[in-house]
């Protein structure tokens, strides 16, 4: 299964690799490892991650990193909502799930 971004959630998570690598050149590029890794995982067992409200809503989290990668199954692929933050502005981006 492959894995596309809502506009939203692709300026989110291109906004932290940018963030991440002006604070310290190279951790953007941890934080893109870790994505990728969280994506494969996802892209391999989608409905393994905890459901949020709806059951096709589910987030999995980085574990270097305070984040969620909220996201919709679909039958032929993973729709990534938000690269939601743990503990910052919970649910912001429940008007994405349509």
């Amino acid at each position: 299964m492959n894995y596309r971004f809502l506009r939203a959630a692709r300026a989110e998570h291109l906004d932290e690799v940018a963030f991440y690598e002006n604070r310290l050149p190279g951790l953007g590029e941890d934080y893109l490892a870790e994505f990728e890794a969280v994506m494969a995982r996802i892209c391999a067992t989608p409905d393994f991650y905890p459901s949020v409200g709806d059951p096709v809503i589910r987030k999995a989290a980085l574990k270097r990193f305070p984040f969620h990668v909220i996201y919709r199954v679909e039958p032929r692929q993973i729709v990534i909502l938000a690269i939601a933050h743990h503990r910052r502005r919970p649910a912001y981006w429940a008007g994405r799930t349509r």
